[in-house]
């Protein structure tokens, strides 16, 4: 039987996802997930299936969605089994050092996007601002000069009423323009369609921990520019960061040596929110799964998880089948590899239930069993639909065919954000911690709701800790921990339910680098810092990442953006930064990757 979808769940739906029928309305949720079933199950027939086959495929994914177990990414929820066809919610552009190459970026960028497809672009080959230019004798105008072009583009894109999806910039760390591109977001309304982040190499923190020089180098001839010391650069990073939330860092050589098809070269850069690295004109569809849908009787259901990993990574190797590319060179690249990026959200969610606090040793220790599970059965299923349908036809020169090891997909997980779709899912959104226990929830009209955190509710009514008293200081403060102890909340629920910000700095990093150990490609996850943290704790942030295993990391001061959608309480806030407001609806967008508008279910992200 399907779940009970919730009143913001239904709202967001309605907002953004069900589709008109011909008659005037609207699609149920019921007939949505119908659809995309449907129409996914449909890339069965051209694998040999017949139509019980594909009958039984269509009614096995259409439960799984319906339950809330599973859900993919926007794209595919919006588009399958209607006239836009586009499935894929990550693309990679590559931007050459020509021109007419630069603005055909443009181009392609903007058809994705109006599609629903986020985009992401390395300007690392551009050469630097000021450089000659021989066939015209003057001098190039540089990677953040042209980013504006870009930036522009996307903005004209959100003026036009269309779905819009964000952009990606990366720049190397060696590239001379280095240090322009930090500071591209300190100015007002700057590159407000762009996620920002530093391209950084083991030599660079080699040299960082050295507290050594590194060369700059011009990508057009690969002569050393000048040299920089390398804390110069890092402090530029950190202090940048922690003033507007950009730029993040990917670590370029780390992503590398992890990359499954090296013969088709390196990548360069990743998708907005810095989940799915991807070589150039790769697309990759995500999907997602509830963990905290696999609770039976207080412990997690392993074997039922792992079952609905097989049926995921079948889901989403048919999405591949059944997407409409929106452009040829993106469809050669996606299906040479076939990649496809499993994840999951309720992680917070599953362990209120399992009754493990987020920042606690145990919690650490599933976070790495249940990604590792993950892994090792996506893994397994993908290698059975290779026996079935065969391998992805860049296989035979990848690290699997090395390794002997037969896959339909060059990769298989991935940890997405899963902004929107956590509301439709009625959980907390990816590996995040809850934010608050409290939230003002904007709602589409413009009022202001009240929400407690419902398990909160139930659990404080079993421990007789409900009390007028604690419910206000919830209220006002949106978390448990330190509240006074006269109001009786057990200190075993306070544990329980620990909020973002309380949670110190290396836990949300080591809780990033577990799920990291079990994901091919890289993990979303915003390390949240209270308002009053200073540099210095960003800078350790970074470091802590690297030295981990992390692919990457984002941090979120609070403050540092205005207009966040749920804050932590119910109290007056004066907000003197940047104010980002939803492009749909006018509401604000919280965060700083994958920005999100609980108002009307606008994501940044596309997911």
């Amino acid at each position: 039987m399907a779940r009970a979808l919730g009143d913001n769940a239904l709202t967001v739906l309605r907002r953004r996802y069900l589709a008109p029928l011909e008659g005037g309305g609207q699609e149920t949720p019921a007939q949505l997930f119908a659809r995309v079933a449907h129409a996914v199950a449909a890339s069965e027939a051209r694998h040999g299936a017949g139509p019980a086959e594909v009958t039984r495929w269509t009614d096995r994914f259409t439960q799984r969605m319906s339950d809330l177990e599973f859900l993919p990414n926007s794209p595919t929820l919006m588009n399958a089994g209607r006239p836009l066809g586009q499935l894929a919610a990550c693309f990679v552009v590559p931007v050459a050092d020509h021109l007419d190459e630069v603005f055909a970026a443009v181009g392609w960028a903007a058809r994705i996007q109006k599609t629903g497809g986020g985009t992401g672009f390395s300007f690392s080959r551009l050469r630097p601002a000021g450089d000659r230019v021989a066939s015209t004798g003057g001098v190039a105008a540089g990677p953040v000069a042209l980013m504006q072009v870009f930036d522009a583009a996307t903005e004209a894109i959100r003026q036009g009423g269309t779905r819009r999806g964000a952009n990606m910039g990366v720049l190397r760390v060696d590239h001379p323009d280095i240090l322009e591109f930090v500071a591209l977001k300190l100015g007002a309304e700057r590159m407000r369609n762009f996620n920002l982040s530093v391209g950084v190499t083991d030599a660079f923190m080699t040299a960082l921990a050295a507290d050594a020089s590194y060369p700059l180098v011009n990508p057009r001839d690969g002569a050393v520019t000048r040299t920089l010391r390398a804390r110069v650069v890092w402090d530029a990073m950190v202090r940048t960061a922690w003033a507007v939330g950009d730029p993040g860092v990917v670590f370029l050589d780390r992503i590398n040596a992890a990359q499954p098809t090296p013969d088709l070269g390196g990548i360069e850069a990743t998708n907005p929110c810095g989940e799915q690295p991807l070589l150039p004109f790769e697309s990759c569809t995500l999907g997602s799964l509830v963990l905290s849908r696999f609770v039976r009787a207080g412990t997690l259901d392993r074997a039922a998880l792992a079952e609905a990993v097989h049926d995921a990574v079948r889901f989403l190797d048919d999405v591949l089948d059944a997407n409409s590319y929106p452009l040829e060179q993106i469809a050669r690249a996606t299906l040479a590899t076939r990649k496809i990026g499993l994840g999951v959200m309720g992680w917070a969610d599953l362990l209120v239930d399992l009754d493990l606090p987020y920042d606690s040793e145990p919690a650490l220790i599933l976070a790495e069993e249940v990604a590792t599970l993950i892994e090792r059965e996506s893994v397994a299923a993908s290698s059975q639909l290779a026996a079935e349908r065969g391998v992805f036809p860049a296989w035979p020169g990848s690290t699997w065919a090395r390794a002997g090891i037969r896959m339909r997909n060059a990769t298989t997980t991935t940890i997405a954000p899963t902004g929107t779709i956590s509301i439709i899912a009625g959980c907390s959104s990816g590996i995040e911690p809850l934010f608050a226990l409290a939230y003002d929830r904007h709602v589409l009209d413009g009022a202001v709701l009240r929400e407690l955190h419902p398990r909160l509710r139930e659990l404080a009514l079993e421990a007789a800790a409900f009390t007028p008293a604690m419910v206000a200081a919830v209220e006002r403060t949106g978390h448990l921990r330190g509240l006074d102890p006269a109001l009786g909340v057990p200190a075993a629920l306070a544990r329980r339910f620990p909020t973002a910000h309380e949670i110190a700095v290396p836990w949300h990093v080591r809780t990033q680098a577990a799920f990291q150990r079990g994901s091919h490609a890289a993990v979303s996850k915003t390390i949240n810092l209270p308002a009053e943290a200073s540099p210095d704790e960003v800078g350790a942030a970074y470091q802590l990442a690297y030295d981990l295993g992390c692919k990457g990391i984002t941090v979120y001061r609070d403050g540092s953006r205005a207009g966040q959608v749920l804050t932590a309480g119910h109290h007056e806030q004066d907000q003197e930064a940047e104010q980002d407001t939803c492009p749909d609806c006018g509401g604000p967008l919280r965060g700083t990757r994958c920005r999100l508008c609980a108002r009307c279910g606008f994501s940044s992200c596309a997911l």
